[in-house]
């Protein structure tokens, strides 16, 4: 008995340590985006501004127009967000609940593409858009979330699909539901959280996307806030106030977005993946 006590507390003393990790870095850009620079790097470190510069804020989003990054920033999120949970639910339905020729050995052909690094992909990718006259426009951006929204999606929803016992298709198909009228009546609603997970990971990746957006876009009116937050680092990279106030900006909607999806998120990730 006392063995295992000491081992729940070992096991949250790591927990905790390991948590601050995280959290420390976080806390420092928030108090260094509240301070005037000749406090930040202070020894010993004061850890509570004194005032609060809330005017750094102000200052780092008129320095750049950061309104324009964040319209595309927008964009770019949002018409990802409804391609890749459309498509790659619609996707997963079909890999998951409709028995089809060949479906097996289609679905493990697209689990192998996973190992193909981006790099491999990438100046293909680009040749392809280019010819295609897509070249900085937010296009590349965008659209391939409505073919699929990516191989590991279409895994994630697939698991989780193969969760829900078949007794509510069969039931179904006997009141002559179509397979899309099964999809959506019955499979979409019961899959809330695994969506909402698939929602968090396309929001977060297309948010903090940089490689994307570098590869393909070229006027600064495009930009996105990845490479506006770039942009102003190279040019008030001796200014930490300024440059700790833009990056909090840029990283607080992903912590939000966070908090009020983790529920979802701890919920959705405990079921999926739990018959092969």
């Amino acid at each position: 008995m006392r063995t295992s006590k000491l081992t729940l507390a070992a096991g949250y003393t790591a927990l905790i340590l390991i948590s601050l990790m995280f959290i420390i870095p976080f806390i420092w850009l928030l108090r260094s985006s509240l301070m005037d620079l000749s406090q930040i790097f202070t020894m010993p470190p004061e850890w509570i501004p004194e005032p609060f510069h809330w005017d750094n804020f102000r200052r780092a989003l008129t320095a750049l127009p950061f309104d324009v990054f964040f319209k595309n920033t927008l964009i770019i999120v949002i018409g990802v967000l409804i391609g890749t949970v459309a498509t790659s639910s619609i996707a997963a339905f079909g890999f998951a609940r409709i028995q089809w020729k060949g479906r097996d050995t289609v679905f493990a052909i697209l689990m192998t593409s996973m190992m193909l690094p981006f790099a491999v992909t990438m100046i293909p990718s680009f040749l392809g858009w280019k010819m295609l006259g897509f070249y900085d426009t937010l296009y590349p951006l965008i659209v391939p979330a409505y073919f699929g929204g990516g191989i590991f999606n279409i895994f994630l929803l697939r698991q989780f699909y193969l969760t829900i016992p078949r007794d509510f298709d069969e039931a179904a198909v006997v009141d002559g539901a179509s397979y899309f009228q099964i999809y959506w009546s019955i499979i979409f609603p019961l899959s809330r959280s695994a969506l909402i997970v698939v929602a968090l990971f396309s929001f977060l990746g297309s948010w903090n996307d940089f490689m994307g957006p570098l590869i393909y876009l070229k006027s600064d009116k495009l930009f996105t806030l990845a490479l506006g937050l770039q942009m102003f680092q190279g040019s008030y990279s001796a200014q930490w106030d300024l440059l700790m106030a833009a990056s909090a900006v840029v990283v607080l909607p992903c912590v939000v977005v966070f908090l009020i999806g983790q529920r979802y998120f701890l919920e959705g990730i405990t079921l999926t993946g739990l018959k092969g």
